[in-house]
């Protein structure tokens, strides 16, 4: 047997058991991981409050987590781009709340020895969408970038990548979280009442595009920073879809080697920093689960199945 965060119930994190579970087994086109830790997502708690089961339907009981680090401990029929022993990061197939989970290699690539196990399994969900919303909103060399939200989970990724590709950031937070924001080059402004008056004080003409990761109603000052809709990209304010900003939407890994690839570039560089903000075993992760839910933090949360 194995062990396994798991829920029978949607709600609160206190549904979460750590449960025994049967071995997994590698399947053809498949690899089995010994899990070495798992990054914790804001749609891990909105997965277990049921917020989301009409978009993912789950037969419970279910588990949680997507990004993922461990030790190729098995090789399905089939898989030749990973052998046994390879330490690898990427996205999981199944739960990676977990002590073992199954992959795709095709969304794993290699973890350097250089990337801890805790920073590697924070890469996956946020930093590939950091990476593929930048493309979309083809943020180029010069130009100057808002992100709303700039110190959470996406926007400490996009501002940083933004900020190597030679763009300027400006980035929304609370008081509490501009210095982590000057550390990575971003310049902090306030959220709240008032914010496209304090973003024209730092840059006067506006922006050229934006990021939404915060979904708290910035849409129209985000709009008019930007001289219209055609720029500004939101991850969160489906309902605003009407008003012709983009909608970005991806499955879990899509997309991922190559991004990925490009985020270890500017780990490797000492051009991208991941600060992690907490570490919890499987017992406590109905904790990393509340503390991630009451949001405002200053970096990653993983569970470390020791």
């Amino acid at each position: 047997m194995s062990l396994a965060v798991r829920f029978s119930e949607y709600g609160t994190p206190d549904v979460l058991r750590v449960v025994d579970v049967p071995p997994l087994t590698a399947g053809p086109g498949e690899v089995r991981l010994a899990v070495r830790a798992a990054g914790v997502n804001p749609v891990d708690w909105k997965i277990l409050s049921g917020g989301m089961r009409r978009m993912m339907p789950l037969d419970l009981p279910g588990g949680l987590g997507s990004d993922v680090a461990g030790v190729v401990d098995q090789v399905g029929e089939g898989v030749t781009a990973f052998a046994v022993g390879d330490e690898v990061l990427g996205a999981s197939v199944t739960p990676s709340y977990a002590r073992s989970a199954l992959a795709d290699p095709a969304a794993l690539v290699a973890r350097p020895a250089s990337v801890p196990w805790e920073v590697a399994a924070t890469l996956a969900g946020t930093g590939i969408t950091a990476w593929q919303v930048l493309d979309e909103l083809q943020v180029a060399e010069g130009e100057t970038l808002l992100i709303h939200a700039a110190a959470g989970g996406v926007g400490t990724f996009a501002g940083q990548v933004a900020l190597a590709r030679g763009a300027r950031v400006i980035g929304t937070a609370g008081q509490r979280n501009h210095e982590l924001l000057r550390s990575f080059g971003v310049e902090p402004v306030t959220y709240g009442t008032g914010l496209v008056d304090r973003v024209r004080a730092v840059s006067p003409r506006g922006v050229d595009a934006v990021l939404d990761a915060s979904g708290r109603g910035e849409i129209p000052d985000s709009i008019e920073l930007a001289g219209g809709p055609e720029r500004v990209l939101s991850l969160v304010a489906f309902d605003a879809a009407d008003t012709g900003i983009r909608i970005h939407t991806t499955e879990p890994g899509a997309g991922g080697p190559e991004a990925l690839g490009g985020i270890l570039d500017l780990i490797g560089e000492g051009r991208l920093r991941v600060p992690v903000a907490g570490t919890y075993p499987l017992e406590r992760a109905a904790e990393a689960l509340a503390v991630s839910r009451a949001g405002h933090l200053s970096g990653k949360l993983v569970v470390v199945p020791a």
